[in-house]
């Protein structure tokens, strides 16, 4: 009988080691916990890769968007650059949806994993900068357990639109980050990673242009660059040791360049909202209801925080109904925490926290109105992590007051954070389609017209126009200057032969419509009911003021082909016919083309034009009679 081998005790006695080496090790077994909290966070928000697109945004960042349809290219890399497209400046963000396109197409699948996978890195890197610059990694690790937990951040991660969240998030903290290597050895070269970093954060989204303030902060605590005669490992145990303090005034002018960022991010955030219409109706509102409400949303912000329920994608501006009794209780609140965290000087943490939460908060708290929104759970991303910082510390220093264990606070950690993981698990499911998302949001807002408006849209894309109807009625009876509602109720008079009502109603809405992908559809929509009621040279104009505001709208340029074909003009017409088709290819478009192109002679080109109908259509002979109901006088929108 042969003699049975064994393992050689060397080879076995390495693998313990290697074992011992990784599980053991004081530094290896933090990064391990890092890791498996990353893959926690993918598999809580996993469900959010079968959910679709959202109608509200995601039309315009993507399914909509021609120029991500065409993936990433050169044109699509300069216009990136130079888009003020949804009324924001954020070219990163655009190749990142570029890129995404040219991956997975219109597979909402790839995009939410996308949002997803910068969601668990994100959870990652905050772990590891906290943990790195502080030298606790248990608080640290909770900090970035709440941050990846917290129901809060939902709309930031299964939201495809809010990409420019998560990615400037990602920059953000790359950023923070490269802060500390930078501070432990001051160099030129180290100096530009870390603006180069927070450019791209700025580019991704503007959200981040309070960095230069959080780097301040930093150097207060856990740097301690501000105290040379204090490196008390107390304080953040041996991490700022090998730090070099400087005075105040050196690290105010360290920070002018990247200020210098801030102010530039600052101007062309305001041009790009601006000319995207978002500072519209509500910026009118007087400076004094912008600053109530900014008090009030800070409270409620606090609120959210410690108890997140009825969170929501949008929450209505009150407007003058503020209650002035909860503006004074929040900014009694606001004076009360500020006090007691500048006479707590010994626990630095609290002040950087509660100013990180504060300072981070202000672009977007509503003193410069941009939108219709009070607040937003989305601008909680970055302003939350102060006061999970502020909470996991305090925690941390009562329990080694009282001399509990780190083992005796594993256990309370660990129930917060799964009941945290319960109300996620549970608001991820409220955008699993759009029907639900606004139902939903009715359920937990009041006076929200534009989830009338979402809930209608939804109702639309599920062939149930009668009772989408309702809920536009039902927005523009909250807001009778809603864009989206009246421009919805004159397609319905259009749809339903009220030609007449209808350009009355579009008309009307001239003036109500600012943002320009809106005013598009608004006159392309006119051009077809005055081409149905044979006024081509109106219809001209209207779909001409159509492309001018935008020129990809593919429909627009169908109409203008439809106007010059029966004008006789055919060459004219099969350019506005291929602009159509490369704004946005559809079957009806191409079918109008190849009529032009046999109208012209140029038959083996036509019938071309037919072959890409076909493979474009759902339905062929409906297209055929589609097309042949513009030639004829008689449109649709």
């Amino acid at each position: 009988m042969p003699a049975v081998r064994s393992k050689p005790k060397k080879k076995i006695a390495n693998a313990v080691s290697t074992r011992q080496a990784v599980f053991g090790s004081p530094r290896m077994r933090p990064i391990l916990f890092g890791v498996v909290l990353a893959l926690v966070t993918l598999a809580l928000y996993y469900p959010v890769i079968h959910h679709p697109f959202v109608n509200y945004d995601d039309d315009g960042y993507v399914t909509d968007n021609a120029h991500i349809r065409y993936g990433l290219d050169a044109d699509g890399i300069k216009w990136a650059f130079t888009t003020f497209h949804q009324a924001n400046w954020h070219p990163v963000t655009w190749l990142s949806h570029e890129l995404d396109f040219q991956m997975f197409e219109l597979d909402p699948a790839g995009h939410h994993a996308t949002n997803l996978l910068l969601h668990a890195v994100n959870v990652f890197l905050l772990f590891w900068i906290l943990w790195q610059a502080t030298g606790y990694s248990g608080r640290s690790l909770m900090v970035a357990a709440l941050f990846s937990l917290h129901p809060i951040n939902v709309e930031s991660v299964a939201w495809i639109a809010e990409r420019k969240t998560v990615l400037s998030m990602l920059f953000f903290l790359l950023a923070l980050g490269a802060y500390r290597w930078y501070a432990r050895e001051p160099r030129v070269s180290r100096y530009l990673v870390v603006a180069l970093l927070f450019a791209l954060g700025l580019m991704a989204k503007p959200q981040v242009i309070t960095l230069p303030f959080v780097l301040l902060l930093w150097d207060y605590w856990p740097l301690q660059r501000m105290f040379a005669e204090d490196k008390s490992t107390t304080l953040v145990g041996t991490m700022a040791a090998d730090i070099p303090a400087k005075d105040f005034s050196w690290l105010l002018l360290e920070k002018l360049p990247l200020l210098g960022l801030s102010a530039i991010s600052a101007f062309i955030t305001v041009k790009a909202q601006r000319a995207g219409g978002a500072m519209g109706v509500v910026t009118r509102q007087p400076f004094s209801i912008r600053l109530e409400n900014a008090v009030l949303s800070y409270g409620r912000y606090l609120g959210k925080a410690f108890w997140p329920v009825h969170l929501a994608p949008m929450y209505p501006h009150p407007g003058s109904s503020l209650q002035i009794w909860q503006v004074a209780a929040s900014l009694l609140l606001l004076l009360a925490v500020t006090a007691v965290v500048i006479t707590e000087r010994r626990r630095r943490y609290l002040f950087v926290g509660w100013f990180w939460f504060l300072g981070t908060l202000v672009p977007m708290i509503g003193l410069v109105q941009v939108g219709g929104q009070a607040m937003a759970d989305r601008y909680a991303y970055l302003p939350f992590v102060g006061l999970f910082i502020m909470l996991c510390w305090s925690v941390a220093e009562w329990a080694g007051q009282r001399g509990l264990s780190t083992q005796r606070l594993v256990g309370p950690a660990v129930v917060v954070l799964l009941a945290l993981a319960v109300l996620t698990y549970r608001q991820i499911g409220f955008w699993s389609d759009n029907l639900t998302l606004w139902s939903y949001t009715l359920q937990v807002t009041t006076g929200n017209y534009e989830a009338e408006d979402g809930l209608g849209g939804a109702l639309m894309s599920l062939r149930q126009p009668e009772e989408a109807i309702k809920h536009f009625r039902a927005a523009v009876a909250i807001n009778s200057s809603d864009p989206i509602g009246n421009l919805q109720l004159a397609m319905y008079d259009q749809r339903n032969g009220r030609l007449p009502q209808a350009i009355e109603q579009y008309n009307k809405l001239v003036n109500l419509t600012q943002n320009a992908v809106q005013g598009a559809e608004l006159f392309s929509n006119l051009g077809f009911a005055y081409g149905a009621l044979g006024d081509f040279a109106s219809a001209r104009k209207s779909f001409q003021a159509a492309v001018n505001l935008n020129p990809n709208h593919g429909r627009a340029w169908m109409g203008l082909g439809v106007v010059e074909q029966d004008s006789g003009d055919l060459n004219s017409a099969i350019q506005d016919y291929d602009h159509s088709v490369k704004a946005h290819p559809s079957d009806v478009a191409y079918l109008l083309l190849a009529r032009a192109l046999e109208q012209s002679g140029r038959n083996s080109e036509a019938q071309s034009a037919i072959q890409k109908a076909k493979l474009l259509s759902p339905n062929f002979e409906q297209a055929q009679r589609e097309a042949a109901g513009l030639l004829s006088r008689r449109p649709s929108p």
